[in-house]
């Protein structure tokens, strides 16, 4: 007989309230921080994490705020992940070519695959490996903290795999532009080398840019392109989670993916009008800083200094391949 799971009741307002008041402020923090400094490439998401973990590991666990942590974790990270489809259209994903779609589609699967195998040869823990595939293989901090849903790592493996995605699509986003002038590397080939292979949308637009408008803006298009396999990638972890689960509880379907998918199809059939759709380009944002700030909260630092330095390098060897096996892979279709 198949039982029926039936949804969690929510929390009250008063029990969330605290934990979902400090994450709001420290995203709001991070979001003015990151327009002071004027770096664009600099996201709030991360500076998000960094003023949760200092707060944790400042104050450590405050059990009046945990409720709110844990609905930002949950259901604000949830309705970003959603919302992101209207960043996307699949008319967009066309424009991109076969070609072009193909090589974003191989890079992914072979960096997520190879990456995972290093991870057990260098003997990182599987759900820190497989955060690291991800957000090298995808899209940096959102891949990862999308992923984990269905992942369930620690919050210190979060953290840490955020960490090392940042570190080093940053350094692909500076070395980039200087490797493009060394062997004159033409504006749409390079944008599409960018797109499919550094980590961060705003890492992917501020080294595609510096090539020139029409470079920023394919690189731009390839970038989404790539984020929109999230969606496929998270289901079928998913799937391969149920079906290792035999007899042990399954985990449940990530049902938001599917919201994902219809909001897609949504933005492009029916677009929002520009200032709609700028004003939930932001909205978005904010909800995904807000979740990587209670990642924070959650994250204790003597943990995370327990990971070594062993998954870093397993970081760097992903950015390594997938932006030499994407160079390749261009070269061949250009």
């Amino acid at each position: 007989m198949t039982s029926v799971v039936l949804p969690r009741p929510a929390l009250p307002l008063r029990l969330v309230a605290p934990g979902l008041a400090l994450c709001l402020a420290l995203a709001l923090l991070a979001m003015a921080g990151q327009a002071v400094l004027g770096i664009a490439a600099l996201s709030p998401l991360v500076l998000a994490l960094i003023l949760g973990v200092v707060w944790r590991n400042t104050f450590g666990t405050i059990a009046v705020l945990q409720p709110g942590i844990a609905f930002s974790l949950k259901r604000v990270l949830r309705a970003g992940v959603v919302l992101l489809g209207f960043q996307l259209t699949l008319t967009q994903a066309a424009s991109v070519g076969v070609s072009g779609l193909a090589v974003i589609a191989v890079t992914l699967v072979a960096t997520f695959t190879v990456t995972k195998l290093l991870g057990r040869l260098l003997g990182v823990p599987a759900p820190l490996a497989e955060l690291i595939a991800a957000g090298s293989s995808i899209c940096g901090a959102s891949a990862v903290i999308a992923v984990n849903t269905v992942t369930n790592a620690d919050d210190e493996d979060v953290a840490y795999a955020i960490a090392c995605v940042t570190v080093f699509g940053t350094l692909a986003m500076l070395g980039a532009p200087m490797l493009a002038a060394a062997i004159d590397l033409g504006p749409r080939a390079y944008g599409l080398w960018t797109g499919a292979s550094i980590h961060e949308v705003a890492q992917v637009v501020g080294a595609a840019f510096a090539r020139g408008e029409e470079a920023g803006h394919f690189g731009t298009i390839a970038k989404l392109s790539r984020v929109m396999l999230l969606a496929p990638l998270i289901l079928t972890l998913g799937a391969l989670r149920r079906e290792r689960a035999e007899g042990a509880a399954r985990p449940p379907l990530p049902w938001f993916v599917f919201g994902f998918i219809a909001v897609v199809l949504l933005n492009t059939v029916l677009p929002p009008a520009p200032a709609l759709h700028a004003a939930i380009a932001r909205g978005t944002a904010f909800l995904l800083t807000v979740a990587l700030a209670a990642m924070g909260l959650e994250t204790d630092i003597r943990r995370l200094k327990a990971r070594g330095l062993r998954p870093l390098a397993l970081g760097a060897l992903a950015a390594v391949f997938i932006s030499g096996l994407a160079f390749a892979l261009v070269q061949l279709v250009a």
